[in-house]
């Protein structure tokens, strides 16, 4: 049952462009990027137990690098694109050698300080980042000579990353290393004790997801051809922290669905209601209150006791 459900969906997106208008296709790019930021975060917080206010530093950092050594160093997308993965991959190395020395609450208030200096740094260092105007990308990339400048053309780009980054999360997660992290998050003591470098499986997981965050800040700034030091901002790490929250932290189902719920309300109800965040507010709260395991663990365990005729 699950295998044809996730060949129907997986049918229903590859078309998508076919039977929909741009804005929805558009909408779709926009869930899929916020779905792999949302995911990679889910590594640090679902499956390692690290709570960051911070994620965003990968993905803003990644958007301007690639933006900054297109416009000033005239490299190629694909250059650009290496250069900017390469370098967000090695800040989160070194983010993770600082982060990591604490866990709990003061890991939280070092990845938040350690994005609001990256923040601070975009909005100030103007000659560097231009300031609060931003960095523009001309244009999209074009690989393997097929231009992404179309609604439909990147959105089918954007489904192959997605497609990629979430079946190599999933092999992350389910292999010996995946079974040892979430070992790390019930019982680092216990697993320090049978030998196992705590410190050390953390740290690899830190910078994989900086990685993926790097990925996604690609696709961020590809999208909108523009990057704003907001991206870098905390608001941009509470936003992918309530989807990983609301769709269900330590699955790979639950970040898709809650960056897809918290992009959708962003989206529609901004356009009817003024103070529409305070209505996004409501919706987490009655999610923490009525389900507060996540969307997708809820939605299991109420069809399992469907399934086993308990009321």
């Amino acid at each position: 049952m699950r295998t044809v459900l996730l060949l129907l969906t997986a049918v229903v997106l590859a078309s998508l462009p076919l039977f929909a208008g741009t804005f929805y296709i558009n909408l779709a790019s926009q869930i899929l990027i916020a779905a792999i930021f949302a995911l990679s975060l889910n590594l640090l917080v679902g499956y390692a137990g690290l709570t960051s206010l911070g994620h965003a530093s990968f993905l803003g950092f990644a958007a301007y690098a690639s933006a900054w050594a297109s416009t000033n160093l005239g490299l190629g997308f694909a250059p650009a694109a290496l250069l900017s993965i390469t370098t967000t991959t090695l800040m989160a190395a070194c983010f993770g050698l600082i982060a990591l020395r604490a866990t709990g609450l003061g890991f939280l208030m070092i990845t938040l300080a350690l994005s609001q200096v990256l923040w601070g740094l975009a909005y100030r260092w103007a000659s560097l980042t231009n300031g609060d105007n931003g960095l523009t990308l001309a244009g999209r990339p074009a690989p393997f000579g097929i231009a992404l400048d179309g609604a439909g053309a990147y959105y089918w780009f954007t489904l192959a990353v997605f497609a990629a980054a979430f079946t190599l999360m999933a092999v992350f997660v389910s292999s010996a290393f995946g079974s040892a992290l979430k070992g790390t998050r019930d019982q680092p003591r216990r697993m320090a004790a049978l030998g196992y470098n705590v410190w050390l499986i953390r740290w690899i997981t830190f910078v994989y997801a900086g990685f993926w965050g790097g990925v996604a800040g690609l696709l961020y700034v590809y999208y909108h051809r523009y990057i704003h030091p907001t991206s870098l901002s905390i608001t941009t790490s509470a936003e992918g922290l309530l989807g990983v929250i609301a769709g269900g932290s330590g699955t790979l189902g639950g970040p898709v669905i809650g960056a897809g719920l918290l992009v959708l309300l962003k989206n529609y109800a901004s356009a009817y209601i003024e103070r529409w965040n305070m209505l996004l507010g409501f919706v987490f709260l009655f999610i923490v209150l009525v389900i507060p395991e996540g969307i997708v663990p809820g939605v299991r365990r109420l069809l399992s006791r469907k399934g086993s005729g308990k009321p």
